[in-house]
């Protein structure tokens, strides 16, 4: 009797989250963390918390600290599994930085100096401030992302850069010694999950440019959140309907409001006809009200657990390492590295590729 098939192996996701604020905002949930959660039985995903990147920038050492684990209670509230996923620190895989480094050395300087993000963070910060970290950040981006050999990134639209920088120092890599990268592709995140500012709604809501009123953070009190909501701006008619260039406060209410409830939005237009922005915006924070407060008490409950918590981080940690080190390994051997006499890195045999 033969034997039976063995199950395909599930695709391989990879991607990360930075713990660079006390709370995730609505816009993160809903753009990408809640995606991740969904991705978990179809792709064998790793997600990590990148604190290496988060300190490309002036940081406070005890914040960080508890920023780390406040990000990965925030992962399991929102349901990620680590039965299901890998997460973990990328602190705790040194193969990340020593990756990193080959990256670097791959990267042309004027190569570096296009990205978009090192040309928005210096024209705020001055170039003269700025780290050299915040230069290579892209380099060790594609290094978290190449260590694991993905099929898929999640990315948004503004993430799109850095995975094509990413995928150009695979291939120049490939090319120049052997091939040992996968090139992973752009897993785009649905359109319908962009948030926008609940003060300026031409922008995305976001932790580094919007204002306290304009971010709904979910770790706030659920009341302060509501009142967002209330206060969001509108405009000057009272129709309420989906017009992203004409009305973009409205549609962007009408977008939460179906991402958090399933409605879809022409249901919500013809729900609310002849009604006034009042009724939206107030059902709208009833509706945000009995959303966050579960994920609100299930993030301060993990917390309170930080023992159990460091566990979690700390068994992916060792899955993550036992994939990173044998790229690692076959990135050491093809550059022309001498390998050292006690490791726990094993390479692939010379003139074979993984």
């Amino acid at each position: 009797m033969a034997e039976p098939a063995a199950a395909p192996a599930r695709p391989r996701v990879l991607s990360g989250i930075q713990p660079t604020s006390d709370s995730m905002h609505l816009g993160n949930y809903l753009g990408a963390t809640r995606q991740w959660a969904a991705m978990q039985d179809e792709f064998d995903s790793f997600f990590f918390i990148a604190d290496l990147h988060a300190i490309t920038v002036p940081h406070d050492p005890k914040q960080l600290r508890e920023r780390c684990r406040r990000s990965a209670a925030q992962l399991l509230a929102a349901g990620v599994d680590p039965e299901r996923s890998t997460i973990f620190l990328q602190s705790h895989v040194p193969a990340h930085a020593q990756a990193g480094w080959v990256m670097q050395c791959l990267t042309g300087f004027g190569e570096a100096r296009r990205m978009t993000q090192f040309k928005d963070k210096t024209a705020k910060q001055g170039e003269n401030t700025a780290s050299v970290g915040l230069l290579t950040y892209p380099m060790l981006m594609a290094a978290d992302i190449l260590l694991y050999r993905p099929q898929y990134v999640p990315v948004g639209e503004d993430q799109r850069q850095h995975l094509e920088l990413t995928r150009d120092l695979g291939q120049r890599f490939n090319s120049r010694y052997k091939k040992t990268f996968r090139l992973p592709e752009p897993y785009i995140l649905k359109e319908t999950a962009k948030i926008f500012d609940l003060q300026e709604p031409t922008a995305k809501m976001s932790k580094s440019s919007s204002s306290p009123t304009g971010i709904i953070e979910l770790l706030d009190d659920p009341k302060v959140s509501a009142k967002k909501i209330r206060s969001a701006v509108t405009d000057s008619e009272t129709e309420i309907r989906f017009d992203e260039e004409n009305k973009p406060g409205v549609s962007n209410l009408l977008r939460i409001y179906s991402a958090l409830t399933g409605d879809s939005v022409d249901s919500l237009v013809d729900k609310y006809a002849g009604q006034g922005y009042g009724a939206l915006k107030g059902d709208l924070a009833d509706v945000l009200v009995d959303w966050v407060t579960p994920f609100r008490d299930r993030t301060f409950e993990l917390l309170e657990h930080p023992t159990e918590l460091d566990q979690i981080l700390r068994a992916g940690a060792e899955r993550a390492n036992a994939i990173a080190d044998r790229t690692l390994a076959d990135i050491y051997d093809r550059v022309g590295f001498v390998p050292p006499l006690h490791t726990s890195l094993t390479a692939a045999e010379p003139g074979t590729a993984r």
